[in-house]
């Protein structure tokens, strides 16, 4: 009887477990960063446009570096797993909190890869 108990339960945590939508998080590669050019605003905080790779589409997303770092600059080539939404793009910094960034824009990807 005990283990007939034990395997209805092991049926209904993994049932339960599979009928949760899971968010789909992608891997993405950073292509290209840039100083991002504000207009109007000369509050001395630089930002970023990030280009951001994934599957077949290109994301620019806007990213503003905590203060006193700017290894971002230095980020292209980076993978990393990315949640991307309508308007944002999410991923996990390297102490596990999600940051949102906003999209600016997006297009499709090219691929520089030629048939021999």
């Amino acid at each position: 009887m005990l283990r007939l108990t034990t395997v209805i339960c092991i049926c209904l945590v993994t049932l339960s477990a599979l009928g949760k939508p899971a968010s789909k998080y992608e891997v993405g590669t950073i292509t290209d960063v840039k100083i991002h050019q504000a207009t109007g605003s000369s509050t001395g905080i630089t930002s970023y446009e990030v280009s951001l790779r994934v599957r077949n589409t290109i994301y620019v997303s806007l990213y503003t570096p905590p203060l006193g770092t700017d290894t971002v600059k230095y980020a292209a080539g980076r993978e990393l797993l990315v949640l991307i939404g309508k308007k944002t793009i999410t991923y996990n910094d390297s102490l596990g909190q999600s940051v949102e960034l906003p999209i600016l824009s997006q297009k499709p990807a090219t691929d520089a890869k030629r048939s021999k």
